[in-house]
């Protein structure tokens, strides 16, 4: 194989890689390892995008852009808070931390190096798309892949009371336990609320609410009527939930965190019978596809 004389085809394996870079295949292990060559684990060996692969050698040519740093990333999930993300992140006892405040300021800090993965729930609104064009806009040039965690069931939740709440406009009058802004909870409650022509101005907000937890906990003492929260919570907290919306929760993930330890045996742990029997048992999740990569930087 000569100089930039690829295979026809869309990946190139270890081996490939490693003749076409006359290196050894050691070698070429070690740089997916530090996030220095574009690479994918998405069927459980690394593959190397050829596009990639091409532009990464282009960029290492005299007079061409200099490759991105490496950011010496914390060992901290960012994004928005899931119960079961935040279950597995201290039974898989990894020793990752997390700060979970909303979608948007996880991208963002993510984008930025403060942690090593960060957890979305983002919908576009023109595109009904969720996760990638947020993240193709805020975390461009970034080493990263962005993979599904999981489908959730997210609509109304509230007491038995209110067991008339078939739909968003029935909330019309009542107290709404909301999220703060830049979730991606409220960003989808506000786009929802847009479509169903349902004025804001009635209804009655309550204290901002930071976590999914707290949101339906203030429903259940009684501090809000009504909160725009996960299946997941309504059952956790026995109260009566309204289905709305199926949403995609994704991950999106440092490339070379993703080989080290911590993130491994997170993501190992994940994989586990244990795991899938918790997300059965909390509901309104379907964990059936958690690792399949969405979008690779």
């Amino acid at each position: 194989m000569t100089d930039l004389d690829f295979p026809d085809h869309e990946y190139l394996t270890v081996p490939e890689l490693a003749e076409l870079l006359r290196l050894k295949e050691r070698k070429i292990y070690d740089l997916a390892a530090s996030g220095q060559v574009p690479c994918s684990r998405a069927t459980g060996k690394l593959l190397f995008p050829a596009a990639e692969i091409r532009s990464w050698i282009e960029q290492a040519k005299s007079g061409g852009a200099a490759p991105q740093p490496q950011v010496d990333r914390p060992q901290i999930l960012l994004g928005s808070h899931d119960p079961l993300l935040d279950w597995a992140v201290r039974q898989s006892r990894s020793g990752l931390a997390s700060y979970f405040d909303g979608s948007m300021d996880g991208l963002e800090r993510f984008a930025k190096g403060d942690g090593i993965a960060a957890g979305l729930h983002l919908r576009d609104s023109k595109s009904g798309v969720w996760n990638i064009p947020a993240v193709q806009r805020v975390a461009k040039g970034q080493t990263c892949v962005l993979i599904r965690f999981a489908s959730r069931q997210r609509g109304l939740v509230h007491r038995e009371d209110q067991s008339d709440l078939t739909s968003l406009v029935d909330i019309k009058g009542l107290r709404l336990a909301p999220r703060q802004p830049g979730s991606g909870t409220d960003r989808l409650f506000r786009d929802l609320a847009a479509e169903a022509q349902l004025d804001l101005a009635e209804l009655t907000l309550t204290e901002v609410a930071r976590s999914e937890d707290e949101a339906v906990e203030s429903v259940r003492r009684g501090a809000a009527d009504v909160t725009f929260g996960l299946e997941a919570m309504a059952q956790s907290y026995g109260l009566r939930f309204t289905p709305l919306v199926q949403e995609e929760f994704a991950l999106l993930v440092d490339r070379k965190a993703w080989f080290e330890p911590p993130f491994q045996t997170f993501l190992t742990f994940c994989r586990t019978e244990t795991f899938a029997q918790r997300a059965a048992s909390m509901g309104g999740y379907d964990v059936s596809d958690l690792g399949a990569v969405l979008w690779n930087a």
